[in-house]
Order: structure tokens, then sequence, then C-alpha cells
């Protein structure tokens, strides 16, 4: 009898309520938590079934948590409760099944604790997530509606020939800056998603070159301005990697750019690749200003450059690693990227010859963005590449331009006032203006507005300030799809 007194005061003093009911769904035994948060003594409640004492309503909400545990298998879940004596409280119930001598289960014990002060806390931490979330896309957004035009306009100083040297120095430090205030804004969003592990993946399969590829692409720039010499190493076996190409080339494009940033100018930059084992290496080393070993794991943490942060956790996503090296200050760095090979055969690879083949097309386009020097801008480059562009400043233009130009690209941007690029898409595909491929181009660059895009109509969600190399190749490819 001493045993059962003890484990009733353990029972009365824990901080939950604990209960034990019977497979017909009546409670067998309380404790005086439980029996505090109904507001009746345990004796009222003891012997009666669950529905008389919390309600037929809670009993309809919690029967497929009765239902997990009567067929043996634990059962957990949080809801908003209302109780007698406790109020409207958040509260977190485990159910474990209880078998009889024979070991089938005949009812179950469920333990109940209080959690609405950590729900309360979780709910106003995500607000202040999602106002962070919220400035920060807004912020990005005006400040990638200015860098557009800037970029067209830089295009289009290139496309005019030969020019004074001194001209050709300035385009291309301007080049340089507005690129990476592009890639500033990005990763500063990217950043906030991949903190609320919200970044997403577009996984293909594909070969390593291609990212090395993507990521010199990107870099280069960088490195000649400062005069490095950068030396590339492929490994001579096929390696294929799985995951975003655009996001790991975006690593190996920052690792670059840093080794270019912190190495003396003149200096050297080497980035090699091999296969390991089950694994693609990447590595990029200089002979930079180094590192203290010591702190090599301290650059990817809160207070090291935006760039690495980001890099360390998009290999992260792709079950990777980045280890960082150096035997000193002033004695260079490497850094290396390790990635998991793909397995089986690759999937839909393009093939050298079959690029090569590729023919640049001539479209006709319509443009629209209120933001005149945007739209302008973009006008001159495109018709420099040898596209026949129109241009329109507001939504209701655009939607009259089109059904009149019957243009085979229409680039809309999304924020302009009255009729918006959304509803100009829609209007569009209502009224079958085809074949159309449109582009969304915008300085709301979340994947919330990617998804409202795509839902709208849009063909391509692209963010300002965009290549307009990059677009020429996508009008290429649409015309030569036509």
């Amino acid at each position: 009898m001493t045993g059962d007194r003890d484990l009733r005061i353990v029972a009365d003093t824990m901080p939950a309520g604990a209960v034990r009911c019977s497979r017909d769904q009546r409670f067998l035994w309380v404790n005086a938590r439980y029996a505090r948060w109904m507001a009746r003594p345990a004796e009222e409640i003891v012997g009666r079934e669950l529905a008389e004492i919390i309600g037929a309503e809670a009993l309809r909400l919690i029967q497929p948590s009765i239902d997990r545990v009567l067929q043996g298998e634990q059962a957990q879940y949080e809801r908003l409760a209302r109780m007698p004596g406790l109020g409207e409280r958040w509260l977190s119930w485990i159910y474990t099944p209880t078998c009889d001598e024979r070991g089938e289960v005949d009812g179950w014990v469920a333990i109940g604790t209080d959690v609405h002060d950590r729900k309360l806390a979780e709910e106003a931490l995500r607000r202040e997530y999602q106002k962070k979330e919220e400035f920060l896309a807004l912020v990005a957004h005006e400040l990638r509606n200015p860098l557009a035009p800037m970029r067209n306009a830089v295009a289009i100083l290139a496309r005019k020939g030969p020019r004074d040297p001194e001209v050709a120095w300035s385009q291309s430090v301007i080049e340089r800056q507005i690129d990476q205030l592009s890639r500033l804004i990005g990763d500063l969003v990217d950043l906030e998603r991949l903190a609320r592990g919200k970044l997403g993946l577009q996984r293909e399969r594909f070969g390593l070159e291609k990212v090395v590829d993507m990521a010199l692409e990107a870099s280069r720039p960088h490195v000649n301005a400062a005069g490095h010499r950068l030396s590339v190493l492929m490994p001579m076996e096929s390696a294929l990697v799985e995951g975003d190409a655009a996001r790991l080339a975006q690593v190996l494009a920052t690792l670059v750019e840093n080794a270019a940033k912190h190495t003396p100018p003149r200096g050297a930059i080497s980035l090699s690749a091999t296969v390991e084992g089950a694994e693609a290496v990447v590595s990029v080393e200089d002979s930079g200003a180094g590192f203290e070993p010591a702190a090599a794991a301290r650059l990817f943490e809160e207070a090291a450059g935006i760039g690495l942060r980001l890099a360390d956790g998009i290999v992260a996503l792709h079950g990777g690693r980045i280890e960082a090296r150096s035997a000193g200050r002033g004695r260079g760095a490497e850094f290396v990227v390790r990635l998991p090979l793909a397995r089986g055969a690759p999937a839909g690879l393009e093939h050298a010859e079959a690029r090569a083949a590729a023919v640049p097309g001539h479209v006709r386009v319509v443009v629209a963005d209120d933001n005149r020097d945007a739209a302008d801008s973009l006008q001159r480059i495109l018709s420099l590449f040898g596209h026949e562009v129109r241009v329109a400043y507001d939504g209701v233009a655009a939607i009259q331009l089109a059904e009149e130009f019957r243009p085979r690209v229409a680039v809309l941007d999304i924020g302009m006032p009255g009729t918006s690029g959304y509803e100009v898409a829609r209007t569009l595909r209502e009224r079958r203006i085809t074949p159309i491929t449109l582009v969304a181009l915008t300085g709301w660059g979340q994947e919330s507005d990617r998804t409202r895009a795509m839902e709208a109509g849009f063909d391509y969600h692209l963010t300002k300030p965009v290549d307009p190399e990059a677009l020429n190749r996508l009008f290429d490819d649409v015309a030569k799809n036509s």
C-alpha cells in the first residue's frame, strides 16, 4: 500500500496532467492536476465516458489519436483547448497504449503538458521573422529597380564597338560594381531564406564542368580586374553531381571572387576539381592574405562575410561541406568544397555539340515597365541584339500593344500602377494571344513572388537587374522552339 501511496504522490505533484483510459473510452484514473484542469474532483471523472467530461466536439478532434493508440502506436499532438479550470491554453499530449495480460491493447495512458507560453513565443518569433523577411524583400525591390537600367546602359556601351580606353575601363568598373551590388542584394535575401529553411533548390543531374564554367563566367571579371593568374584543372573522369547548378555555381563564384579580393594584384589563383571516392572535390587556392589556422572555423560564422555564410549553407543543403585551410597570414588560403557524386546515369545532359549547333534567332518583343529608364534601356539593348522591340509604360498599354503587335515574347514588370504585370499576364492568356512567352522581370524576388508569377501564367520569373546577354539567350531558345 505504501508503494501505491508513493505513486499517487508522484502523479499528483508532477507538472503535467495524467489520465488512464479504457478501450471503451472511459476514464480509469486521473491525477490531481488533470482534475484541477477540468474543475472537478477526480472521483467525479473516473468511470465516466470521455464525451461526458470533455465534450463531443473535443472528442471528435482527438479521435484520430485515440484510434492510433488503440492500434498499438504512440500518438502525439498539440492543440489549443478550452478547459474549465485552465481556460484556453495550448496543450501537448502524448498517448501511450497499455496492454492486458495477453499483450492486447486495453486502453492508454495520456500525459498532457501546458505549452502555451512556448507557443506564444514561437508565434511572436514567427511574426518577427515575417516582418524581417518583408522588410528585406522591400529593400531588395527598391534597390534592384535602379540597377536594371544601369546594367542595360552599360551593356549598350559595350555593344558600341571601339571606344576610348578610359571609357572602356570606366564601363568595366561600373559593370563589376553593378554585379557586386546585385549579388549582395541576392545574398541578403537568400541568407534570410536559409535561416528559415526556405531556400529552395532546383534539382537536376549535371556534369561538374557545367558548374565550374558558370562560376568562372561570373567571377572572371573580378580576377581579370586585379591582374591575377587563374589556372583551372578538371578531372579526366566524368563527375556527375545532383543538385541546383546555379546555386553551386554561386558557391564557387563566391570562393573565386573572395580569393581575388584577398590576393594582392597580379597574384595566383587556382581552381582544381578531382573525384575522391564517392565525392566531387573542388579546391580554390590563392596566394593572398591567408588567415591563422585556428580561425578557419570562424570564417563561416555570423561575423564572417555574407557570401561565405551563404556558400556554406548552400553546400550543406547539397549534403556536402566546405573546408577552409591556411598556413598563416600572408601565406595564402584554400577553400575545399566536397559534394556527393550523383548515382546512376545522367538525366538529360546537354552535349557540347548540340549547344554549339544552336543558331541565334530574332523575335518580336513587347517590354512593359512604368520605370521609363528601365523600359527604354532594355528596348535599346535588345534592339542591338537584332530583336524587334516595342515598349509600353503601363499595363493597359501593354495589353493593347500585345494585341496589335502580336509579339513572340512579352517582358513585363510586375509592380505597374493600375493594371499589374500579373493582371496583364492573365489577360493575355485569357485572350489567347499565342504563341507568346511571358517573362516576369521584377525587383520582387521572393519564392512566393515566383510562385505567384507562375500561377498568373508567366513562363519565366527573372529578378532585376537581368543580364541582357542571358535574356538574349532565352529569346534565342524561344526562336528555336517556335
